[in-house]
């Protein structure tokens, strides 16, 4: 059997086109959505994922607002940049690229953003509410990466009413969040989350129909933990040195020795991160479509 590419670039495309006739609309309706984004200091993949970012906003029609930082600035500097967002009515959402500086907590930051305006669906207040709501219908921002994933599943046809998921990772971004989407009423998923304290994940792997590896170890997902038939989605990023080519590599949770055994899986790169990254768009349209009334 041959498993099924799960492919988030050519996904990402379609939802881009949508959310690019959505702008229409929401332009004839005299509003135009903002993505904002707020980038301290230069480390070059905070750097290239902030550019990214705006290159989407582009091809969309989206307004793009870009707020740089130097490396040195402290915890009111950035405060302040968040409630200037807050108040810019160009502004429809945005986000702070992390990490930020040492010494500065990211969370009270995050704590400052307009929960209306949280592109990345992380602010308590969204939290909170995407736990509230079991039925799944959530009227404030998704946390961008498990949106992504569902509705990379969803756009492939892969259902998982009362199939037995296996999150390998409990980070905020994925981990303890992706459990509360894919146990709403209107998925309807068991979920096992397993981390540093799980005596044996690999059993919990061998059960699952579906593992969603977002530990951020390459390769820590092997054929042999896998289910014949199973759904594979690949979170994790590595870098690894290639001796052979002599440089550096970026390589999944997932051995791609596994996808001999599964029956569809997420390419990494190319899979989750392009998902993730469109989910950021939909959320800033969907927050205008709701100013709008539309």
């Amino acid at each position: 059997m041959t498993a099924l590419k799960l492919d988030g670039k050519a996904a990402a495309a379609q939802v881009k086109e949508d959310l690019r006739q959505r702008v229409k609309r929401l332009a004839a309706a005299g509003s135009r959505p903002g993505l904002g984004t707020i980038l301290v200091g230069d480390d070059p993949g905070s750097m290239k994922y902030v550019e990214g970012k705006h290159r989407d906003c582009q091809e969309v029609g989206i307004r793009s607002i870009r707020v740089d930082l130097p490396g040195d600035a402290d915890a009111d500097r950035i405060t302040q940049a968040v409630r200037s967002l807050n108040e810019n009515p160009d502004c429809t959402g945005y986000i702070v690229q992390l990490p930020l500086p040492e010494g500065v907590d990211p969370t009270a930051v995050i704590d400052q953003i307009d929960p209306v305006k949280d592109a990345d669906g992380m602010h308590p207040y969204n939290l909170g509410q995407l736990v509230l709501h079991t039925d799944g219908r959530v009227a404030t921002p998704l946390p961008c990466t498990p949106r992504g994933i569902l509705w990379l599943l969803d756009h492939y046809g892969i259902d998982l009413n009362g199939k037995e998921v296996c999150v390998l990772g409990r980070g905020l971004t994925v981990g303890r969040t992706v459990g509360l989407m894919l146990t709403n009423r209107s998925v309807n998923a068991t979920v096992t989350l397993c981390h540093t304290g799980t005596p044996d994940p690999a059993s919990a792997m061998r059960r699952a129909d579906l593992i969603i590896a977002a530990v951020g170890q390459a390769g820590f997902v092997r054929a042999g933990d896998v289910k014949p038939g199973a759904v594979l989605v690949d979170v994790g990023v590595s870098r690894v040195w290639d001796e052979d080519q002599g440089r550096w590599r970026i390589k999944g949770d997932i051995d791609p020795a596994a996808r001999e055994v599964c029956s569809a899986y997420t390419p990494n790169p190319g899979g989750v991160g392009p998902m993730t990254r469109a989910m950021l768009l939909a959320n800033v349209v969907d927050t205008a479509e709701r100013q709008a009334g539309l």
